[in-house]
């Protein structure tokens, strides 16, 4: 255990709580829980917008599991992973202004909030919510292991000891704070992730000899490790430009992500997060993946490719600094963790108990219910977590697959063509959710692009075909 390391994280999470804690008074005393609690009441100004949509996207996969995966691929899964750059350009453009004002007119607090409204359809209430709870359960589980695998590798505890320290924490300050609490964590998290990215990877060029060393020592390993087709010369170009559906255009239809461009208080925040958003999503995402090759020929013999970013960190950094730059992935798995939690707890709480159990619940009964749903779910997630995946990252990609299938065209064509209705929008939601497993477990060794690429396709097609076929479309106001 490396105590100077273990110092400058626990400091980290003294700060998070502590804005936790600042947080929680405004929530007490609110009127409006269920806005305050899972939307900010709406008031998110553009950098911390910019900050809580890179916070939040940016998770263990990210940090973890893409270091990983390029410690293995080499410079082609950089590439892949660059497809990620245009993440908050196209929700907030997509999305944006429109999805706002429509969102206030129908007052959605959620995701499906605006799906029910929209369609007035219970059973496409009822599809995205189990979609949310069954999906993000396999995203939060791939949260908590590289979470616990982090603190593992710093502190020497077992992983178990590890993977309870990490969901203890998320837990206190995510049900004490709600979305605010959520929102300015995300900001610091969002500097952290930057700033500790940023050194990491001078500091690993440094140790590596500079650039045309490491790129020798490189090729002397395997040459395809500085191609764009990977270490096996299985990247394809089909392969990759599909992953551009993935992780960049698909990501209007992840909730968690979406639920962002409800929450910001005026056009001028949005321009402005537009901006400050794919600026540090590139940065971020280019440093981390760059430096998981890089830190190939320092340490050549790395079992678990997810240990890659911790063990560079402390072989090439002072250890105090080291610390302070562990508390990038770490900000980025709680950050990711903290707004899974709020969308499932949303997604029991307001999409199903509110609209179809107990409409009339009182605003503590809601407060009470919130919480206790909250810590519920932590607690399901922490023992789904205890048996890991060797690479979290498929883990993490493969609910962001089922998620996008699911909504993006309800989402997208729901808000700009007004014939689509109901019955496109459930039977969109079905093909997609559906074909995306079918794919995934059958045929993903049968096709030259990533699995998410047809259930979008054939849930576009389901879309406007049903939505022609019955003619029932529903007007926006």
């Amino acid at each position: 255990m490396n105590l100077s390391v273990l110092i400058s994280l626990i400091i980290f999470l003294l700060i998070i709580f502590i804005i936790g804690f600042w947080s929680s008074r405004h929530l007490r005393s609110s009127d409006s829980f269920l806005q305050d609690y899972f939307l900010g009441g709406r008031q998110l100004g553009g950098f911390i917008l910019a900050m809580t949509m890179t916070a939040t996207y940016g998770s263990a996969s990210s940090f973890i599991g893409g270091p990983g995966l390029a410690y293995n691929q080499g410079l082609g899964w950089v590439l892949l992973a660059m497809s990620q750059l245009v993440t908050g350009y196209f929700v907030l453009m997509v999305l944006g202004k429109r999805f706002a004002i429509v969102a206030r007119q129908y007052q959605a607090v959620t995701l499906i909030d605006f799906l029910r409204k929209r369609y007035e359809n219970k059973w496409v209430v009822i599809t995205g919510a189990l979609s949310i709870v069954i999906f993000l359960f396999s995203a939060m589980a791939s949260q908590w292991v590289g979470g616990a695998r982090l603190i593992e590798s710093v502190t020497g505890l077992s992983y178990t000891s590890a993977l309870f320290i990490f969901a203890l924490s998320v837990l206190v300050y995510v049900i004490i704070g709600g979305f605010r609490a959520v929102a300015l964590t995300d900001t610091v998290q969002g500097v952290v992730m930057f700033l500790g990215t940023l050194t990491l990877l001078v500091a690993t060029i440094i140790a590596g000899g500079g650039m045309s060393s490491i790129m020798s020592d490189l090729v002397d390993q395997n040459p395809n490790l500085v191609t764009p087709f990977g270490a096996n010369a299985d990247l394809t170009p089909s392969y990759v430009s599909s992953f551009w559906i993935l992780v960049g255009v698909g990501v209007v239809g992840l909730p968690h992500v979406t639920v962002r461009a409800m929450s910001y208080k005026s056009s001028k925040a949005m321009h402005r997060a537009i901006i400050i958003g794919t600026v540090v999503v590139g940065v971020i995402m280019l440093n981390m993946h760059l430096i998981g090759v890089l830190a190939k020929p320092i340490l050549p013999t790395i079992e678990n490719p997810d240990m890659v970013m911790p063990a560079i960190a402390q072989e090439v950094l002072p250890p105090w600094v080291a610390g302070i730059v562990l508390s990038a992935p770490m900000a980025a798995i709680m950050s990711t963790v903290d707004s899974l939690l709020l969308l499932v707890s949303s997604a029991i709480v307001k999409d199903v108990y509110i609209n179809y159990i107990n409409p009339k619940a009182s605003n503590d009964r809601v407060r009470k219910l919130s919480f206790t749903v909250t810590a519920i779910l932590g607690i399901i997630v922490f023992l789904l977590a205890i048996q890991p995946p060797e690479l979290l990252i498929w883990l993490n990609l493969y609910a962001f697959g089922g998620l996008e299938a699911a909504f993006i065209w309800p989402v997208v064509l729901g808000l700009y063509w007004s014939k689509g209705n109901q019955y496109g929008a459930l039977a969109s939601m079905l093909t997609g959710i559906g074909s995306y497993i079918i794919v995934d477990k059958m045929f993903s060794d049968m096709i030259s692009v990533h699995p998410v690429t047809v259930p979008v396709v054939l849930s576009f097609v389901v879309y406007v075909v049903v939505s022609f076929s019955t003619q029932t479309a529903n007007k926006l106001g």
